[in-house]
């Protein structure tokens, strides 16, 4: 079900700034997500909130997004941010097990993840379940593997999927496709 709280919009609604930056979004997708259609009534703030995740995710390596992503997804119970990301992370080489695992919070059971990605799920996990209260050591555990710069953008990754995830699940968002684990789960 999707939220009738908000009247969604369509591309061709949104300003043009937004709107010519989420263009080759939507021609890549084929679709512009649920967000960005109740979102785009603060057309200024949606495109800094796009430009923000967009420079934490170029300072990251992919797969501590995708961890970051669908761990705070997992956590939140955030489907729509989960069955976005389970698709890209298998898009960029995560194995299928992987995935499933930080879905579900069992990353533990998998050696594949390497000391920076287990530190950065563990920092994820802290934020969501915390708030952030207490999470000073898993903020420093990270930043001792993987340096200032790193850490900060991780932190700032987690702090922006808790807000996607909250602003997702209020209007109750779906997207327009299925896990890829649909069939098997």
């Amino acid at each position: 079900m999707r939220s009738d709280a908000v009247q969604p919009l369509d591309l061709a609604d949104l300003p043009s700034p937004l709107r010519d930056r989420l263009a080759p979004r939507v021609d890549r997708l084929g679709y512009l997500g649920a967000f960005f259609t109740h979102a785009g009534h603060q057309p200024d703030a949606l495109l800094h909130f796009y430009e923000f995740t967009e420079a934490l995710k170029a300072a990251l390596p992919e797969r501590v997004v995708e961890i970051i992503a669908l761990t705070i997804a997992g956590d939140t119970g955030n489907a729509y941010e989960r069955i976005q990301h389970e698709r890209l992370a298998l898009k960029i080489g995560m194995d299928a097990d992987e995935v499933r695992a930080l879905s579900h919070g069992t990353l533990h059971a998998f050696p594949s993840f390497s000391p920076a990605e287990r530190a950065a799920h563990a920092l994820a996990t802290c934020v969501t379940r915390r708030f952030g209260s207490g999470c000073e050591p898993a903020f420093l555990r990270l930043k001792r593997v993987v340096g200032d710069e790193e850490a900060v953008a991780c932190l700032l990754l987690a702090g922006r999927y808790v807000a996607h995830a909250t602003v997702a699940n209020v209007w109750r968002l779906q997207l327009p496709v299925e896990s890829p684990f649909a069939a098997a789960d």
